[in-house]
């Protein structure tokens, strides 16, 4: 998402004119603000069809499109929606944000008076390294608690551009700390996580708030070597968008059941994604099914035309984007040049209400014709359960599970309250507040900084160290020395903030700005106590030079940790809690950055080029830290109570594809009985054999026989359980063999490998034979 004004087309004062309207009519108090649509004070609409709420939805909704003209359903098609006096509707916006939190990004949400700030939990990236399913629903159910108090008091909508699922595949990208990472299967469990607990459980079809996907599809270019996102265009092989880029949006839709789905400004193989049916009406709504509507990111349909140049005449950009899908456009395009394409015969006024139908039809599943919100399902919510004492735990408990313990020499940490009882903290983020949440981020409850947190265990002594993250020079490293030298133990704070890494802002290398590293090395050899390195940031750093210093007894990741991060930090250094998060991105050196062009979309390695490829699933070279990596201040130890070690899988038909080598050592998915294939019922045995308790992280991945192609390995489940010191669990990780252990070949078609799979758990290894069963076989 990104302002409507642009490099070479600026459109803002075109849309601050029809924001106006828009503001006036969501803002204001329940005593003072227009009647909401078929309120029963209504006497004018009350008895129209599309108020009855005893009729089904697709009715009403085709009986509030008889009722409009074309000019006024041409301006419902845009996110700053018109009102309609005369049917008792308000006017709208569609644009709200609530990535980790309810947001003010976009203008759909207003802080103040009532409703000052909101919950802020910790950045996607971080909440990710928790592997904690239920966290992430759980944190998707509060966030619309206050999404939904915020609208009963008339600051905020119900429809949220939330969450960005994209795959986090170059470690440069502005935006990946948005996103759960790296892999697609963390990534879709996230995505259909979060937007349960957004959209709620209501009977039926009814929504809490709208939850939407975003950004379809490949998109994690923002800004790199005078390539933007405006003007990229990402080739990408059938192979690649069917088995990582597509795979959380689908999640997202099949699973999650998402209300909405965003595509995005890029081009995929030289079409713009918002006007390709391929991706739109065949995928998302045909294959996957999508009960909702398809939203342009903002401007972007005006992007195709002025800067992607997709189309001769703006009407033909207009028909080409509702024709291929899109129902909604975050901009003013499709208000100004669809009357016009209607008129040449572009478009059908069909197209439009097909368009609308899928809007409307969320709106009403959200409740929005069905009078004064106080008196529906969730209209007791208010100022009272927003920023309560159990949402600021939650976002507390949030940043304690997604911390990760990337070192630990010689068992430094925990510090001891009673043997280091003055710490020096040190660094350009030890005082952060604002950074800690990262983008889209909204106005906090409140903050504990690094600092404070520390502060509540040991006195303190504080030094910057460097001015800001950028830290453009030296001065003040020397005073950081002595402070170093006068406490019992060290925290140096550095990494990363919204002006190294953002939206529109990609990065061109992996190491410290500045002269961060030379802080953290002088301090470290200054200190007379234990030396804790803290690492803020959303995309990962090439800290090898810590790693390999002596002096830095301990490295943690605390990612964009929320409003609660420095209180999360101190816990997990003084060990009120032992770190549990597994980091969700591989961490590469710097040098790996020379061999992969951001532009270069590919997964998989070439070596007649020496690309490298991309991603754990893919890339065999040095890392700094892997991907799924993280200790804990105890052991755990796994072993395996439960795996078949073969299965058959049932065929029920075997057509030969002429473009590929047709066999039972690899079956289409398509060409088999998914349904009657059982989980595969892996159990595992997890003992905490040391002396603290803990939150452990169970990963599974698996590796397919003989597939060149294949991922080295790749996750197929994770489960996270807390144990006591000694004790032992038993887990189910779930894993189907149509959607796990099944790979994509080069045209992009799913199959499963017949032989030997073997599967990863921590050191162990269990191999599953598969085989095919002819027995139902149609030929």
């Amino acid at each position: 998402m990104a302002c409507y004004f642009r490099s070479g087309v600026i459109r803002w004062p075109a849309v601050a004119a029809m924001v106006v309207v828009v503001v006036a009519a969501v803002m204001g108090t329940a005593e003072g603000r227009a009647a909401f649509a078929c309120d029963g004070q209504n006497a004018a609409t009350r008895n129209m069809g599309f108020c009855k709420v005893s009729l089904g939805i697709e009715e009403r909704v085709r009986d509030l499109i008889g009722r409009l003209t074309l000019a006024e359903k041409i301006r419902l098609l845009v996110n700053n929606a018109i009102p309609v006096p005369r049917l008792g509707i308000r006017g709208y916006e569609w644009w709200s944000e609530a990535l980790h939190g309810v947001s003010n990004v976009g203008p759909g949400t207003k802080f103040g008076g009532a409703y000052p700030g909101a919950t802020s939990f910790p950045q996607v990236i971080t909440t990710a390294a928790s592997f904690n399913q239920s966290l992430w629903e759980e944190i998707g159910r509060v966030v619309s608690d206050e999404a939904r108090a915020m609208y009963n008091g008339g600051t905020a909508g119900l429809t949220y551009w939330s969450p960005n699922v994209n795959i986090f595949r170059d470690p440069r990208w502005g935006r990946g700390q948005e996103t759960p990472g790296e892999d697609p299967i963390l990534a879709g469990k996230y995505a259909a996580s979060y937007v349960r607990g957004l959209q709620g459980n209501g009977q039926g079809k009814r929504l809490k708030v709208a939850a939407c996907c975003k950004h379809y599809t490949a998109y994690d270019l923002d800004n790199w070597n005078g390539v933007d996102r405006y003007h990229f265009n990402a080739k990408v092989s059938k192979q690649d968008l069917e088995d990582t880029y597509n795979v959380p949006f689908k999640a997202c839709v099949v699973e999650g059941k998402v209300a909405s789905v965003m595509c995005s400004y890029n081009q995929v193989n030289g079409k713009p994604t918002c006007a390709d049916p391929d991706l739109l009406k065949n995928t998302i709504r045909g294959t996957w099914g999508l009960d909702g509507y398809i939203v342009s990111d903002c401007d972007s349909v005006g992007v195709m035309y002025d800067n992607q140049h997709f189309t001769r005449t703006p009407e033909e950009t207009a028909a080409y984007t509702i024709k291929a899908g899109l129902d909604l456009d975050c901009g003013p395009f499709l208000a100004v040049h669809t009357a016009a394409a209607v008129g040449r015969g572009l478009l059908k006024e069909a197209d439009l209400n097909g368009a609308l139908a899928n809007l409307l039809a969320v709106q009403m599943r959200l409740g929005m014709f069905d009078g004064e919100p106080t008196a529906q399902p969730y209209g007791h919510l208010g100022p009272k359960d927003v920023c309560t004492p159990a949402h600021k735990h939650l976002a507390l408990e949030a940043a304690r599970q997604g911390i990760v313990l990337l070192q630990n020499r010689a068992a430094s940490l925990p510090l001891s309250p009673t043997r280091h009882r003055t710490v020096a903290v040190i660094g350009p983020n030890s005082d952060a507040t604002v950074t800690m949440i990262g983008n889209y981020a909204g106005v906090a409850c409140g903050y504990t900084s690094p600092l404070q947190g520390i502060a509540k265990y040991a006195k303190t002594i504080h030094q910057e160290g460097c001015a800001n993250v950028g830290c453009g020079g030296n001065q003040l490293i020397a005073a950081a020395e002595s402070a170093a030298r006068a406490a019992d133990a060290t925290v140096v704070v550095v990494g990363l903030d919204q002006s190294i890494e953002a939206e529109s802002r990609d990065r061109n290398g992996l190491l410290l700005p500045g002269y961060q590293q030379e802080l953290v090395s002088r301090v470290a050899r200054a200190s007379r106590g234990p030396t804790v390195l803290v690492l803020m940031s959303g995309g990962p750093i090439d800290v090898t030079f810590a790693k390999s210093d002596p002096k830095i007894s301990a490295i943690l990741w605390a990612g964009y940790p929320g409003q609660a991060g420095g209180a999360a930090i101190a816990d997990v250094i003084f060990g009120a809690i032992n770190p549990g998060g597994k980091l969700p991105m591989t961490w590469y050196p710097q040098s790996y950055l020379a061999k992969v062009p951001m532009t270069n979309m590919g997964l998989r390695p070439d070596p007649s080029t020496g690309y490298p490829g991309r991603t754990y699933r893919f890339y065999k070279g040095p890392v700094v830290f892997p991907f799924g990596y993280g200790l804990s201040y105890s052991k755990f130890t796994h072993s395996i109570a439960e795996a078949p070690k073969e299965l058959s899988i049932p065929l029920t038909n075997l057509s030969p594809n002429p473009n590929s080598t047709a066999s039972l050592n690899a079956i289409k998915v398509s060409h088999t009985d998914c349904a009657s294939i059982s989980d595969l019922g892996l159990q595992i045995d997890v003992k905490n054999i040391g002396t603290l308790d803990g939150s452990h992280t169970v990963l599974a991945f698996a590796t397919a026989p003989n597939e060149n192609s294949s991922p080295y390995k790749h996750l197929i489940g994770f489960e996270k359980v807390h144990m006591t010191a000694g004790s032992q669990k038993r887990i189910r990780i779930g894993v189907h063999v149509c959607d796990h252990l099944s790979r994509v070949d080069q045209f992009g078609t799913r199959r499963i490998p017949t032989g030997e799979h073997t599967l990863h758990i921590g050191d162990l290894t269990h191999t599953i034979s598969l085989h095919a069963d002819l027995q139902n076989i149609k030929f």
